[in-house]
């Protein structure tokens, strides 16, 4: 032993914490072929969860669920408007605890992808920026713009300093394995000229000033600095190549789905383009596939952006908005990434050769050095099917627009046209408890705006956001005009030239008539109005629906009664242009500013309760008291028969509502052809002829065990009778499966199987909710399926004709193979 000085046990005690971090870092390295982590070479399916869109308490089931799906990484978005909404305050409680996303990700056991942007488009609202941001004086997003790159370097310094406090990138021994600056820029790159390219240059050598020790990617970026890894997104990349040949091929964004804008039917991407997609990218030479959205979930408040976008950010992602197993397409892809997973030694560390079968049949062979095989064989073309001769490796049959993966070349372990996972068909059920609504309500007071009264006025017709700084969805635009003569002006006509979404107009207090964009541009709004002899008080309420998100320069796209013209029209086309008037403002409803929607008792507030309640009333508050259903399956609220709005639930925005905005009736169908590229508005919509979206989601956390309260506002006009409250829960499972695959049925929210409504194996036809026996079946379809699956919460075997019994009925050597079909309810 021997005396040593403070200073050197500071010494020690560093070294000690250095080597200890050390030893847990994770080293995460790539060249063409594979990410390397740790040495490892791999290949990666990550999926988008955004922490906003669900809740805290969503977080770990979300995350497990992604895991059993066959994820090995979690990717979000960093949200710069939530974080930062107003300038130097900020806000990282509750489900925007971004370290605690994270932490929840490693704790599960799986990476993640840290995007942070700070532009995220991600339909939403003004693209993830702040508005106060747009307003400094100045100022000129997404360009080499000194002002704006002060604030986006001091944003992005912010978080990568948080995460690294929390040890969170894989160098420090956390999750964090790439992360992203800016967004899909090289889409719109050319409309900003020589400062775009300077600016995505400073945005690479930005980034690496960060010192994170993990990679750094730029999706959409063709002309990406080095050593940014530019990457691609879409609905299909196995054509991309990146532009450095040491790059490994990346796919940050795979649209499983697309989203959805009020008046617009449901969209939805099949289980088998999906698989499609994901397998043809591996086989051209992918390494990590993240989808886009894995699961989308909930525009709370007034997030949605867009304009139009519906609160529901589903995306017919793998996890539906309330956090269910949307199957088939969950199934079908945990049975792809199970089946790449195969041969991802031989694929990261193999030579490639391809060769062409004619007819769009492809077969890739990657081979070890070791000897060892896998191959892809695809059929890209989309109507004709392939039977496709092997040799020694074997006949197979190749429906159009698939990819067979066959393990050591010679076995068919996946086929993404031959769909074997169950599909579950969920159901609302209602709770007759939480369903005795009983409403009182009190009128949006407009007493002020009637009479000309705001908060400042200006001989000018401002721009909409850059007054409200989007704290409120509406402006009140007053104004008054001087009559001499009814005779010109007693039947005039009001016309404005608007660029916001909705405008609502009164003439000396009486209300003159309501107008909406149908795609939520420009529009003139026309209405016949009645003016008398003396000042005349012209006020407009003009609403936006979520601010643009995307495009170059979209920022500055203008909302409200920007300019105008505001004109008064009499006879004979006599025109008083009142554009440049002394005009009022007024930011927001009476109603918002004394929180009406909060379950507190409110200063000079009286809800009426004594007196039926107003139907079809504009500008209307509507408040219930109810009880939460029982249960722990996901709850939503009803809102059929309502017009356009805001619901909150406990004093929480569960967000916007459009319910009288009815959808086409043509454009959809019953059937879906997975065969050939995915367009959205054209192939496999649903929901024609009915509201856009008539169930929000309410968050199980929201709620209370005793008395909650939910408080709408109506802007249009609609009847509450019929809100309701419902949960979602599985009503029908079923599965068809190929011999010798595994038939897997499962229940969720802890229900079992009571019962098998149909089985049959053999050649049954139909789909689920209309199966039919076939022309021939084994005589124990029905009573096998019973013993496994009866009481069980899930079950699973393989599926042989030496499991059920000899065959009925004449079997044609075309149907040598037999299919199980299963009908089970929860």
């Amino acid at each position: 032993m021997f005396p040593m000085g403070s200073s050197s046990w500071v010494g020690i005690a560093l070294f000690f914490l250095a080597f200890t971090a050390s030893c847990f870092a994770t080293e995460v390295t790539y060249d063409a072929r594979s990410l390397i982590i740790n040495g490892e070479r791999r290949v990666i399916f990550s999926g988008a969860v955004h922490y906003p869109r669900s809740t805290v308490q969503m977080w770990p089931d979300i995350i497990q669920k992604a895991k059993d799906g066959g994820l090995d990484a979690i990717e979000s978005y960093v949200f710069w408007d939530r974080h930062e909404p107003v300038r130097r305050e900020y806000d990282f409680s509750g489900n925007l605890d971004f370290i605690k996303f994270f932490q929840i990700i490693q704790e599960a056991g799986l990476y993640a992808i840290l995007r942070i942007g700070p532009y995220v488009c991600a339909e939403w609202n003004f693209g993830g920026f702040p508005l106060w941001l747009h307003n400094m004086p100045g100022i000129e997003l997404r360009t080499d713009n000194p002002i704006y790159k002060n604030e986006m370097q001091i944003f992005t310094t912010k978080i990568v300093n948080m995460a690294k406090e929390a040890k969170l990138f894989a160098s420090q021994g956390g999750p964090i394995i790439l992360a992203q600056i800016e967004n899909e820029y090289g889409n719109i790159m050319t409309d900003y000229g020589e400062a775009g390219k300077t600016y995505i240059k400073w945005c690479a050598q930005m980034a690496l000033a960060q010192n994170i020790g993990v990679p750094w990617i730029m999706c959409q970026q063709h002309d990406a600095p080095q050593p940014m890894i530019n990457t691609c997104n879409g609905h299909y990349c196995d054509s991309f190549q990146p532009n450095n040949p040491k790059s490994p091929k990346m796919f940050t964004e795979n649209w499983i789905g697309w989203f959805q804008k009020w008046g617009e039917r449901v969209p939805h991407r099949s289980a088998e383009d999906s698989a499609f997609s994901v397998a043809r990218f591996f086989q051209n030479g992918g390494i990590l596939n993240n989808y886009y959205m894995y699961h989308g979930g909930t525009n709370f408040g007034r997030t949605a952006g867009g304009p139009y976008m519906t609160t529901s950010y589903e995306y017919d992602a793998p996890l539906d908005e309330y956090g269910n197993l949307n199957q088939p397409k969950w199934g079908h892809l945990k049975q792809l990434h199970a089946a790449i997973k195969l041969g991802e030694k031989i694929i990261t560390n193999g030579t490639r050769t391809d060769k062409d079968f004619g007819n769009e049949v492809t077969l890739t062979t990657y081979t070890h050095t070791n000897g060892e095989r896998f191959c892809f064989l695809s059929n890209t073309n989309d109507s004709k099917d392939a039977n496709v001769d092997l040799q020694q490796d074997g006949n197979y049959f190749l429906p159009a627009w698939s990819v067979t993966i066959l393990d050591g070349c010679n076995k068919e372990v996946f086929n993404t046209a031959k769909v074997n996972s169950q599909t579950s068909i969920m159901v609302k059920k209602s709770d007759d408890a939480s369903n005795k609504l009983t409403w009182a309500w009190i009128p949006e007071k407009k007493k002020d705006t009637m009479h000309g009264k705001g908060n400042f006025k200006v001989n000018q017709l401002l721009e909409q956001k850059e007054l409200t700084f989007d704290v409120s969805d509406y402006l009140w635009y007053m104004t008054s005009v001087d009559i001499n003569d009814t005779s010109i002006w007693s039947n005039a006509t009001l016309r404005v030239n608007t660029r916001g979404h909705t405008l609502r107009a009164y003439v000396n207090g009486r209300h003159v008539g309501y107008k909406f964009s149908q795609w939520g541009g420009n529009f003139t709004y026309e209405k016949y109005v009645s003016l008398k002899k003396g000042l005349n008080v012209i006020t407009l309420l003009s609403a936006t629906v979520g601010l643009p998100n995307y495009g170059a320069k979209f920022d500055k796209i203008k909302t409200g009664i920007a300019g105008g013209p505001v004109q008064l029209i009499g006879n004979n086309n006599e025109t008083i242009d009142l554009s440049t008037n002394l005009w009022s403002y007024k930011i927001g409803l009476n109603g918002e500013k004394k929180r009406l929607y909060d379950p507190q008792p409110r200063i000079g507030v009286s809800w009426r309760t004594n007196s039926p309640y107003p139907i079809g009333r504009s500008l209307t508050w509507y408040k219930a008291d109810f009880v939460a259903p029982s249960g722990n399956d996901p709850v939503v609220v009803d809102l059929l028969g309502l017009g356009k709005g805001e619901a909150w639930v406990n004093g929480q925005s569960i967000g916007r509502y459009w319910t009288s905005w009815i959808t086409a009736t043509n454009g959809c169908s019953d059937t879906c052809d997975y065969r050939g590229k995915y367009v959205p508005a054209q192939k496999c919509n649903t929901n024609c002829g009915n509201p856009s979206q008539r169930w929000y989601h309410v968050p199980r956390s929201f709620l209370k065990n005793d008395k909650n309260t939910l408080v709408l506002f109506e802007e249009i006009g609609g009847n509450p009778q019929n809100v309701s409250f419902q949960t979602v829960i599985t009503g029908t499972i079923c599965a068809q499966v190929q011999e010798g695959a595994l038939l897997e049925l499962s229940c969720q929210g802890g229900k079992t199987i009571s019962q098998i409504q149909f089985s049959s194996f053999g050649n049954p036809t139909g789909n689920c909710g209309s199966f039919k026996k076939g022309t021939w079946e084994a005589t124990d379809g029905q009573s096998v399926v019973e013993a496994a699956c009866v009481g069980r919460n899930s079950c699973g075997f393989m599926v042989t004709k030496e499991a059920f019994g000899v065959a009925i009925g004449p079997m044609n050597v075309d149907e040598r193979v037999a299919r199980l079909a299963v009908q089970a309810t929860c």
